[in-house]
């Protein structure tokens, strides 16, 4: 029987319930895959609005040698960044991992490891100055890879799902990677054409502002 592959997934106060999510449906899909949530305890942790809750199943001491990292964003990233216990798992982790990946602000907390040096990497379009302040060159690609470093990053929230199907191409082979596509009917007709800085006009940029205002 061929060992299961093992995907940890930290969870964090104030994180976007997207940015794992995502990932989580398509790595799931793939019998050889185990995705286990992660977090500083054990229990229930609540996004960024604290409308949803998800479990950690495992602290990160429990689980500190996955095989692949998908480290999800989210404003709590900000404190992530500066916390020992985080970034040493990380580092720790990083070291025999297949692959380390980010999505969203994720990267900060891996450019906070130290992980991003001087590579290319992505995040939220707001968040590239944070990014660039961890040593990284911040880039608009929707997902970035360095193979050779085993490290892939991806742009904001639904960038992830993009990035996990690369992942599991990398991980088993295309066709898996195709199937988990059909699963999950991952066919993007979106009604507008405003997911990217470059395509939204100053009205729709003010009223993300307006919206990022009120959430605080």
């Amino acid at each position: 029987m061929t060992a299961q592959l093992q995907v940890a997934i930290p969870l964090f106060p104030c994180f976007t319930a997207l940015d794992g999510i995502g990932p989580y449906e398509v790595l799931q899909r793939i019998p050889s895959v185990d995705v286990t949530f992660i977090g500083h305890q054990r229990g229930e942790i609540r996004s960024e609005n604290g409308m949803l809750g998800l479990t950690a199943d495992a602290t990160f001491e429990e689980l500190a040698e996955p095989d692949v990292i998908v480290f999800p964003g989210g404003v709590g990233t900000r404190s992530l960044q500066s916390d020992a216990r985080v970034l040493e798992w990380v580092r720790h982790a990083h070291a025999g991992t297949r692959f380390t990946t980010s999505v969203c602000t994720g990267s900060l907390v891996l450019g906070a490891a130290g992980l991003l040096e001087g590579l290319t990497a992505t995040t939220h379009w707001s968040c590239y100055p944070e990014l660039e302040a961890h040593g990284a060159v911040p880039t608009a690609q929707r997902v970035v890879e360095h193979l050779e470093r085993r490290i892939i990053t991806a742009a904001g929230v639904s960038a992830g799902i993009d990035m996990a199907l690369r992942l599991v191409e990398l991980l088993v082979d295309r066709t898996a990677g195709e199937a988990a596509q059909l699963m999950i009917e991952y066919d993007p007709q979106p009604p507008f054409d405003t997911g990217a800085v470059a395509r939204a006009g100053e009205a729709v940029l003010n009223r993300v502002a307006a919206y990022a205002e009120l959430r605080r």
